[in-house]
């Protein structure tokens, strides 16, 4: 129910008490259509009123819902743009990885191709190297390394500067050492062999002396070592400091002790070094192997980076 306001209620009031006056007839009609108009006028503004009220509620609560569903689309977008990027992340990531690995690959092949493959194969008793073969690099030994001046010894060139540290270390350590022997080509394997067949006979020469083509020396990586006051022999070099020197720092350096005691090949050789890389004489030494107690497939696995330092 509508409310009347107070001064429209006292002027009912009014016209009330005096309708029985002729002279507020006309008054009272005018009053009461005054009143009415005010009553409807009243009436619509309150209901004009909770009209507004109601679409500002409304307003408000799209408002809120506007805000709300905005915050949630931002959430969405940035949480699309976080996933993206992650994505994006890792696929490049992925990618870049794959490249590496391919970059990798090339170098190594690269590597290898210019690797002599016959490096780290057995060739004692075991692989053979045909009366063509001579190493790719070979380089004079410098004289300070050699015995005697009067003998011209050839190395491998990529492997002669681990021989040069190697000595020049053991040499201020006080376990100074020449080098005596180094490359045999085939034709000089075979007059050797000759030679000590005569001397020894065939048995007794097969035991420490290698046919034509077996031998390490051919490859252009083994040394015989003499000791200083030896006078350039190679026998009793396991009673000299430089042998026990050999033992514990050779492997630093990439070389290794090719037929040590109780070997399947030949005899007891503690003069006799090859190269295998620092990387495979270190393994060697750390597991207490031999080189020809490792399987070919093991070896070959080191040959990539057999110059490394």
């Amino acid at each position: 129910m509508c409310k009347i306001r107070k001064w429209d209620y006292n002027l009912l009031m009014k016209i009330t008490n005096q309708r029985q006056d002729p002279n507020y007839l006309a008054f009272a009609i005018v009053a009461a259509a005054f009143a009415a108009g005010g009553i409807y006028g009243y009436i619509q503004l309150e209901s004009l009123s909770a009209r507004i009220d109601a679409v500002s509620a409304k307003l408000d609560g799209l408002a809120a819902t506007t805000a709300s569903s905005t915050l949630a689309l931002r959430a969405a977008i940035d949480q699309t743009g976080v996933s993206l990027s992650s994505t994006l992340a890792q696929n490049v990531g992925a990618i870049q990885s794959q490249v590496g690995n391919l970059s990798g690959s090339l170098s190594t092949l690269q590597k290898l191709s210019s690797i002599d493959p016959e490096l780290l194969k057995k060739y004692s008793k075991a692989y053979f190297l045909n009366e063509n073969y001579v190493p790719k690099r070979l380089s004079d030994i410098p004289s300070s390394y050699v015995y005697s001046d009067s003998k011209e010894l050839l190395f491998e060139s990529d492997a002669l500067p681990h021989l040069e540290a190697m000595l020049d270390a053991a040499s201020s350590s006080g376990a100074t050492m020449y080098v005596a022997s180094a490359y045999r080509s085939f034709a000089e394997q075979k007059a050797l062999k000759g030679d000590y067949t005569v001397v020894y006979g065939a048995g007794t020469a097969n035991s420490f002396s290698a046919d034509q083509g077996y031998s390490e020396h051919q490859l252009g990586t083994a040394v015989d070592l003499t000791a200083f006051g030896h006078k350039g022999a190679i026998d009793g070099f396991d009673s000299t400091p430089a042998y026990q020197w050999m033992l514990n720092n050779a492997y630093r350096y990439g070389f290794e002790l090719s037929y040590p005691k109780n070997n399947a090949y030949y005899v007891y050789e503690p003069w006799h070094w090859r190269f295998v890389g620092v990387k495979l004489a270190t393994d060697l030494h750390t597991m207490g192997k031999n080189f020809y107690d490792l399987d070919q497939r093991t070896i070959d696995a080191y040959l990539v980076g057999i110059f490394d330092q």
